[in-house]
């Protein structure tokens, strides 16, 4: 068995700048500022976003933790208000849905989520995209921990839990677009599939060796391949 887990933004769709958009604004609302210019979220948990962002605004990390529940409250509000605004930007990328497909069709692989986005974000980002987030058989999220690379032993435990399948780290593949989706599950022995359609090209990724890298999720008899012999 094989558990294949999932990013979102990058990975399976694109929101045009919804999250950011609504993540800026609630910053803006409960610290007065949205943080530095140029300071990416690709890669991180949605709270490791504002910690960062506000640490490296001059926010102690008592005032950020104090302010976090509000912060994240206001972003899941603003989220809604962006995704509604704009229907026609959340986009899926070209392959992700005939991947999903093969995938759920097997009998050896779950299919989950491996995100930074508050599960609340999650949800709201997959059914902007006409995605049924429970396809999505197990998730880790950016609400479970603040950093990432707790998430694929969370997703781990959730397979027991919750589906009654142990899944040995080994035999755990993450699907994402950003370095931090290569190097989150080395802990446990996963294997990451790297997809350049954020904003990492192939060779970029492939400078922190993932297991495979492509330029997109296409391929579906390759990735197939990939993800059964991994």
């Amino acid at each position: 068995m094989k558990l294949v887990l999932f990013d979102i933004d990058g990975t399976i769709l694109a929101t045009s700048g919804a999250g950011r958009r609504a993540m800026e604004s609630s910053l803006v609302a409960h610290f007065g500022t949205p943080g530095p210019v140029g300071y990416r979220y690709d890669g991180k948990t949605d709270a490791q976003i504002v910690r960062e962002s506000m640490r490296n605004a001059g926010h102690d990390d008592t005032t950020i933790d104090a302010r976090m529940p509000d912060v994240l409250a206001g972003y899941l509000e603003r989220l809604d208000d962006e995704l509604t605004r704009l229907p026609d930007a959340t986009q899926v990328y070209a392959g992700v849905l005939p991947l999903l497909d093969a995938l759920d069709a097997r009998v050896d692989c779950i299919v989950g989520l491996l995100t930074g986005n508050l599960e609340g974000g999650a949800r709201r980002k997959l059914a902007a995209a006409s995605l049924v987030f429970e396809r999505f058989r197990v998730g880790a999220f950016g609400s479970d921990h603040e950093h990432r690379h707790a998430l694929p032993a969370i997703a781990v435990e959730r397979t027991r839990d919750r589906l009654g399948v142990g899944v040995p780290g080994e035999r755990v593949i993450i699907i994402g677009d950003t370095p931090a989706d290569i190097e989150c599950g080395r802990g446990i022995g996963a294997r990451a599939i790297a997809v350049a359609t954020g904003h990492y090209s192939v060779d970029q990724l492939n400078e922190h060796t993932p297991h495979f890298a492509v330029p997109d999720l296409r391929d579906t008899a390759r990735l197939i391949e990939v993800i059964v012999n991994a």
